[in-house]
């Protein structure tokens, strides 16, 4: 079972976001079960649970873990492909957001905008990387900080701003034969309290930061939690 993968196809993601469907993930990704012992678990009658089953397995979002015999029945004992799901801004192709049509650093919805290309981007890398049967190169690093006023951010800001530009100066090669591209992130935005990830609706309104300097992209919004991700282009594009 991967860690989490990312749901690209439009039909796939609209079976796991049914309630019913998702709680059957969210079960089988605990462990492997039959459709009745999950129908016991969900409240469901069996035959019920086998066709909510069987779309999942359809769009790869679970799969046959072994059978055993059950009296004259044989059971198929299933299980989550994934222990989380991401849906990719492929699923909605015709209306994925796009940060090119908007530059706006001190965006919070151009940082979303940056956040969900991300998304897009790696879900494809992996799913080239696996068809190639090759590991992909990426790097991430998370973490917070507490300021203690709005210099210190701003300040913050400028330091990573110039640093990170530096260091792309410093490396990047556009003339380099068979060099291979990557995408830097960097992502500046307040903490959540554990809630407010629970109730999306609860989210606080950022406070704007000064608008750094620089070639890196910062999507900045007021601060505390800080993201440095860097992909690559798919390994069988050498």
């Amino acid at each position: 079972m991967l860690d989490v993968t990312v749901i690209e196809d439009a039909e796939a993601a609209a079976v796991s976001l049914d309630p019913i469907r998702a709680r059957l993930l969210a079960e089988l990704a605990a462990g492997p079960a039959s459709a009745a012992m999950l129908a016991a678990k969900v409240g469901l009658p069996r035959q019920k649970v086998n066709y909510h089953l069987k779309a999942l397995e359809r769009h790869g979002l679970v799969e046959l873990a072994g059978e055993r015999r059950k009296g004259n029945v044989t059971e198929r004992l299933m299980r989550a492909t994934a222990a989380s799901y991401v849906i990719s801004p492929l699923a909605l192709a015709a209306v994925q957001p796009d940060p090119d049509r908007f530059r706006d650093q001190l965006s919070a919805r151009w940082l979303l905008a940056v956040g969900a290309r991300l998304v897009r981007d790696v879900g494809a890398l992996i799913t080239g990387a696996a068809k190639a049967r090759k590991r992909l190169a990426t790097y991430a690093l998370d973490g917070e900080v507490t300021f203690a006023s709005a210099a210190d951010r701003a300040a913050f800001i400028e330091e990573l701003t110039q640093g990170v530009g530096a260091l792309i100066r410093k490396y990047h090669d556009g003339n380099a034969e068979g060099g291979r591209d990557h995408r830097i992130v960097v992502a500046v935005h307040p903490t959540l309290k554990p809630e407010a990830i629970a109730k999306p609706e609860a989210i606080a309104k950022p406070e704007a930061i000064a608008k750094p300097e620089g070639t890196v992209e910062a999507g900045a919004a007021a601060t505390p939690e800080t993201a440095l991700a860097v992909d690559s282009t798919p390994p069988d594009q050498d």
